[in-house]
Formats: structure tokens, sequence, C-alpha cells
């Protein structure tokens, strides 16, 4: 008999081999003129360099943890009587971190390869490039979809262990957090220097092949946007999933996040299949018809699987809160940093009288957002939570309040091939306009590569909110999880907000996201102010580089180095402290402070993330407000003030915001894997203080 929940690892293929397809198209696209693929070239060598390095470091971190858990996890090895989980779990942690990698390195193969490509179609009308930076971006959506779902499927099948597969989740969120804080501290130090240097003190163009800094700029949109936001959002995806098997495992529905996740990435199949842009066509609103029509398709699909499968509704509903809860918070997202709206453009005139005003502007702004997705979040939770309680009989009724929480946050982040396809379209076609820029293809081409970058900025500040939205839901089923976790290792614990423990773990844990901001956005200052001075040392010391005189050339291999190098040393001071401070915080005050403690990480990293992100997004609008010719130009005082608010906006937006999501996501799961362990052996259960 075909047991429903391998629809999962048959959808993930589906999704692999579409990729596999996708990939192929793209590599037979021309890559242009020989200056073309000279710079693509430069690109992917940068790329490729970054990944190395940060894979053959986060080895090690891997195979060290792998360990740890092996030895203690899920109990110390010495009092087990079955070892075999051990080694599974470990075995499971480093799969996870294996598909992870193998997903960023895919998707990151085929955005260096598409930028040439797309540039050299732009000479030929928007029609002929957007069918390439979409179906590059694509190529990452479906091969997070097809490695997660199919290393969760693997390892399901082998062990029949929802605890096990939490490993394999912890193996993806480990990595995720390194990729995306390594990437986004890669990508902010070379745009950051390239700015500052560039356009404000020598007013040159953006991507001008003068620029030092300008190749490292391009690499740093693959490592940060593609390869960082591929694994932040596959963190969340795998996460979600997860958490809802685990909550399910007490009411037999262990399988039915599967089945949903497998229509999901079915949907996002369909979904992509329809995007097309005609030659005068709108790239926005195709990808934004191509995210509705998944959202459609994936409510129909699990609607008739839960009606077949004799699944209750409330189940399917709260599902379909998610996925509506995702879109509303995407669709704030975007007026809060559209071009076209009002935040950005009273930001962009507030830079008339400075960049004082230009900051103050955008960050009240942002502050401003962070309310509707809030309240969202919360809107959706409580919907799901009661829509599901009257399910359950005989003492279960919060067991299906919380595991209908659960389905929402997978609810949200069913779509995820759609998203993330639509989200990694932005750096390939950002980098086809820079490919064109320095090649001299013209003004015609540029204006085909603007009317495409413009969409996928707009695209990547739906799909951050999107993302930050579905961490939030998924950290909330996490921390339900956590809960069933310490419930099933004998603690039936309520987390008292006037509990002192629940208190202290909480004051803790609202301090760790602004903590992680804060060192990770220090190391793109220390980063970039070492790369400002090597690009002005060039431009100082080469001969006729500042005049363009031909044949002149900048060392753009010394700025890739330096934003390599700075990006690997900063990550990971910023990235162990989440996982030391969690266990700490649980070896010393138990499971009743660690879960005050995730409670306050979970409300401070979504008020961070939202506001960082969004205030990030509108800054960068507003320069581009005044680029396209607004308030004085290019050029002009309003224009300086707010290429400085963009750059304050740098790491907001693309180093800590993001990673807030992956960082709480990571402290859930630890806490969730070493509860048992905690449970027994903390330091003041041991003092007898509780």
């Amino acid at each position: 008999m075909f047991e429903t929940w391998l629809i999962a690892p048959i959808s993930a293929l589906a999704s692999l081999l579409t990729g596999l397809y996708l990939y192929r198209y793209i590599n037979k696209q021309d890559s242009g003129t020989p200056k073309m693929q000279e710079i693509s070239h430069a690109i992917k060598e940068g790329a490729n360099a970054f990944l190395r390095r940060e894979y053959t470091i986060l080895a090690i971190f891997v195979l060290v943890v792998a360990t740890l858990l092996g030895i203690f996890l899920p109990k110390p090895i010495w009092t087990s009587e079955t070892p075999l989980q051990n080694i599974s779990l470990a075995l499971a942690y480093m799969f996870g971190a294996f598909c992870s990698a193998l997903a960023g390195y895919f998707g990151m193969d085929v955005a260096t390869r598409a930028n040439a490509k797309a540039a050299n179609a732009a000479r030929e009308g928007l029609n002929k490039a957007f069918p390439i930076g979409f179906r590059g971006g694509a190529v990452m959506g479906l091969s997070v979809v097809g490695f997660s779902l199919l290393g969760i499927s693997i390892v399901y099948a082998i062990t029949r262990d929802p605890n096990i597969v939490l490993g394999f989740s912890f193996g993806a969120s480990a990595l995720a957090l390194f990729a995306k804080a390594g990437g986004g501290i890669y990508t902010k130090t070379a745009d950051i220097s390239a700015d500052l240097v560039g356009k404000v003190e020598l007013g040159i163009p953006e991507d001008d092949p003068r620029n030092p800094a300008v190749i490292a700029d391009n690499v740093g949109d693959n490592v940060g946007d593609v390869a960082g936001m591929g694994a932040d959002l596959a963190d969340s995806y795998i996460a979600s999933i997860v958490a809802v098997m685990i909550l399910g495992q007490a009411l037999g529905h262990v399988e039915i996040p599967l089945v949903f996740a497998g229509l999901g990435a079915i949907a996002a199949l369909m979904g992509v299949a329809t995007v097309r842009v005609g030659e005068k066509g709108n790239p926005g609103k195709a990808l934004n018809t191509g995210t509705y029509l998944t959202c459609i398709l994936f409510a129909v699909l699990t609607y008739l699987a839960s009606w077949y499968l004799g699944f209750d509704l409330r189940l399917w509903g709260a599902a379909l809160v998610g996925l509506t809860a995702g879109v509303i918070i995407g669709i704030t997202s975007d007026y809060f940093t559209s071009i076209d709206r009002p935040p950005a453009r009273k930001t962009a005139e507030a830079s008339q009288s400075g960049t004082a005003l230009n900051i103050i502007t955008g960050f009240s702004y942002g502050l401003y957002s962070v309310l509707p997705p809030l309240v969202g979040i919360g809107i959706a939770s409580v919907i799901a939570y009661y829509l599901c309680y009257p399910i359950g009989v005989n003492g279960h009724e919060l067991d299906y309040a919380l595991f209908g929480v659960g389905m929402a946050a997978l609810g949200m982040l069913s779509i995820v091939g759609m998203i993330v396809a639509s989200d990694a379209y932005g750096p390939i076609v950002d980098n086809a306009k820079g490919v064109a820029e320095q090649s001299g293809l013209g003004e015609e081409v540029i204006a085909v590569t603007d009317k495409l970058d413009a969409a996928g900025n707009t695209a990547k500040a739906i799909t951050k909110g999107f993302a930050i939205g579905a961490a939030g839901l998924t950290v909330i089923a996490l921390l339900a999880a956590y809960h069933t976790t310490a419930r099933e290792a004998g603690v039936n614990v309520v987390f008292d907000m006037m509990d002192p423990l629940v208190l202290l773990g909480a004051f803790i844990g609202i301090a760790i996201p602004p903590v992680f901001s804060a060192m990770v956005m220090l190391g793109v200052g220390k980063n970039a102010n070492r790369m400002i001075e090597e690009i002005r040392r060039q431009f100082r010391e080469i001969p006729g580089l500042k005049e363009g005189k031909e044949g002149v050339k900048p060392d753009y291999a010394k700025c890739v180095d330096i934003a390599t190098v700075g990006a690997l040393k900063e990550l990971l001071p910023a990235s162990t402290l989440a996982i030391v401070v969690t266990l700490l915080v649980g070896f010393v005050g138990g499971i009743k402070a660690l879960g005050g403690y995730l409670a306050g990480s979970i409300f401070s990293g979504l008020l961070f993330a939202l506001l960082m992100a969004n205030a990030g997004g509108l800054w960068d609008n507003a320069k581009k407000y005044i680029e396209a010719g607004a308030l004085g130009g290019k050029g002009s005082e309003a224009h300086k003030a707010a290429v400085v608010g963009d750059t304050v906006g740098d790491p907001f937006k693309d180093t800590a915001g993001p990673s807030l999501n992956t960082l709480i996501c990571v402290m859930s799961l630890v806490a969730s894997l070493f509860a048992t362990l905690i449970a027994q052996y903390n330091l003041l259960q041991l003092l007898g203080f509780v």
C-alpha cells in the first residue's frame, strides 16, 4: 500500500530534476562578448573562493559538534542502552549540514553563470533576459526544496523518529547561520566600501570598472543574497516541518507535515512554470503573479488531499491562515520599502536637509513597520490555536492547538520554492546590470537591466518580510516543540513570567539578538575600513586608474581577498555565541530558565529583524528614487546624504536583519535537542535550589 508521506520525497526529486533541467537551459545561453565573460568569470571565481574557504572552516565545526552530539545526545553514550541513537543523531546532523551546503552551492553556481547571459540577452529585449534571470533563481529555489525535503524524507525513512530528524534540522540551521552571517559580512563590506569611496568621494557610477571593489561587490550579491538567503529560508523550512512532526508525534500525525510540504513543492513547481513576461511586460507583476498563483495552487491541492485522506479540515485551515499571513506580511514589507510608496519618498525628501534627517526618518519608518507583521504573526497564531483546539479530546486539546500553530508555520513556508526563486532572481539581474555597465553595452541595454533590477529589489523586500514572518511562526512552533520535549523528559513546566527563573532567562534571551547584531555589524565596519583603505591606495598609487586610461586595471583580487578573510574571521565569534549562551542558560538555570530565554529571544529577535530589514530596504530605495532624477538626481547634496543612509542600512538589511531569523531557529533547536540532558543535569538543581 502507498504510504501518503512518500509524496514528500517524490516531489523533492521532481524539484531537483526540474532544477537540473533549468540549470542546463541556463548553460546553453550565450555569455556574450569576451569582456562580459571575463567579468562573469571573475565574479564566479571570487564566489567559489569564498565558499571553499567558508565550507572548509564549517566542515571542521560540523565534525566537532557531531562528535559532541554522538557522545552526549539523546543520552550520554555511557548511560545509553541504545548507543545507535547517539550515532544516528550525529550522522543526521552532518547530513543536514551537507544538504544545506549543497543547495547553497548549486544555487550560487548557476547565479554566477546566469549574470552575463542575462546581460547579453538584454541586448534583444526584456522578454529575452527575464527568463534567464528568473530561471537562474528558480534553480536555487528548487534546490532548497529538493535537498531539504529529500534529506528529511531519507532520515525519517531510515529512523522513523522525528527526534533524529531534529538533528538533521540542527545541522541545516547551524550551517545556515554561518552562511548568512558570513555572506552578509562579505557582501556589505564590499558594497559599503565601493559606495563610500566610489560614489561619495569620487562621484563615479555604482558599477564603474575603475572601482577596485566592484568585483567584490558583485561576488557579495551571490554569497550573501543567493547562498545566504537560500540557506536562511531552507533553515526555516526544515525547522517548520520538523517542529510539526514532533508536535504531531503524540497525536499520530507525524506524516501530515510531509504530505503538506510535498504538495507545497508541487505547487511551487507549477508556479515557477507559469512565470512569463511579454516584450513590454512588467517583471515585478510577473513575479508577484507567480507567487499568488502558487499560493492558490497550494490551497487547492492541500484541500483535496485533506478531503481524500480524511485529515481534519481545521488543520488545512490552520495552514491556510499561515499562508495568508505570509502574503500580508510580504505586502506590508513592500509598502514600507517600495520606491513608489510614501515612506521611501519622504525619507528621500528628508535627505535634502542632510544625512542626519535621512537616517532619523528612515529609522522611524523602520520602527513603524514592525507593528503590522508582529500583529499578523500574533493573529495567525491565535486563529490557528483556537481553530485546532476543539479537535482534541481526552486531554489532547492543547496538543492539537499547538499542532495548529505549527501547521500555520508550515503553511507559510510551503511555497518556499517560489519565494527563493523570486529572491535569487534579484542578485542575478543586479549582477547582469553590473556586467552590462562594466562591458560598455550602452544606455539602451542598461535601461533593460534597470527594469529587471527594479523588479528584483521589490521581490527581495517582499521575500525578506516573508522570511522573517515565516521564522516568527516557525520559532513559536519550535518553542512548543521544546515544551513537548521537556514534558517527555519528565519536566511538566508552565512558563510563568512571574517565576524568577523564567524571568531571568527572558531578560538574557532579549539581549542576545541585539548583541549578535552588534557583533556582525561591527564586523562589517572593521572589514569595510580595511577595504576602504585598499581602494584609496589603489586610486592613489596606480597611474591612470582614476582617469580611466585604456589598459589600466585595478587589482580586483585584493579586495575580494580582504572581504573573504575578514568575513570568515568576523563570523565565528558571533555565530558560536548563540549555541554557547543557550547551553549555558540551560545547564545553569534549567528547563524553566531556558524556556524564558527562548521566549525573550523570539520577541526581541523578530522586532530587530523586521526593523533592520525594512529600514535598510527603505534607505536603499530612497537613494534609488533620487538617482532616478528626483530632488536633484545623482551628485546632488540630497543624493550624497541618501548614499550615506543607504550605507547605514546595508548591514541592517543584508547582514544582521536576515541572520536573526536563523539565530533564533538555532537557539530553539539547541534547546530542544538538549532538553532531556538539561532536565537531568543543571547547576541549580544539583545545588538543591530548585
